[in-house]
């Protein structure tokens, strides 16, 4: 893979490149060695911002990741980014469709095939602060992050919300309801 690394309002040190290739390079078991990805590192204020940008034949692989660390921002951007093309890989299988910028290995990976063996096991807990916001801006968000739900704290009812991503594009709202 080829790295195409900026900075806005950052000087991309030789650790922060070295950061973003250790960790992107990951990746590079699913990408031939041409494809480019590209990565604007920036500051504003005290958000820590990455954004990384992998074209591939027909697509592109994108995602912005927003932290007070940078480092921590870019831990984040490569778990949703492999996230992203375990789906990708899924919907290229059902599809029959032309690999373009893949590896044969990517098809051949098994992870994203696992199989529940009926045990349930949770394997990562995630915190983040809550904000009040309306349910349209949680939608918003959502899309924004390229989720399928997304949980906020209604600024209409103060309760915690989620809203999520329906099969027909449209989207629903869950509010709680207490007996």
């Amino acid at each position: 893979m080829k790295f195409i690394i900026s900075g806005k309002n950052i000087e991309v040190t030789s650790g922060l490149r070295e950061a973003v290739e250790s960790k992107l390079g990951k990746l590079e078991r699913y990408f031939t060695p041409e494809t480019e990805v590209i990565v604007t590192l920036s500051v504003e204020k005290e958000r820590q911002k990455i954004e990384v940008t992998i074209p591939v034949k027909g697509s592109i692989v994108r995602s912005e990741q927003v932290s007070s660390d940078m480092y921590v921002s870019i831990d984040l951007v490569e778990e949703v980014i492999e996230r992203q093309l375990r789906k990708y890989k899924n919907k290229l299988v059902e599809k029959h469709r032309d690999s373009g910028s893949f590896k044969q290995e990517f098809f051949n990976d098994s992870d994203a095939d696992d199989t529940n063996d009926g045990d349930i096991k949770i394997v990562r807990t995630k915190r983040f602060g809550i904000k009040p916001m309306f349910p349209e801006d949680a939608c918003i968000q959502m899309e924004l992050l390229g989720h399928d739900f997304f949980v906020f704290s209604n600024a209409e009812t103060d309760e915690v919300n989620v809203v999520y991503k329906r099969k027909n594009g449209t989207f629903g709202l869950i509010e709680p309801e207490f007996n």
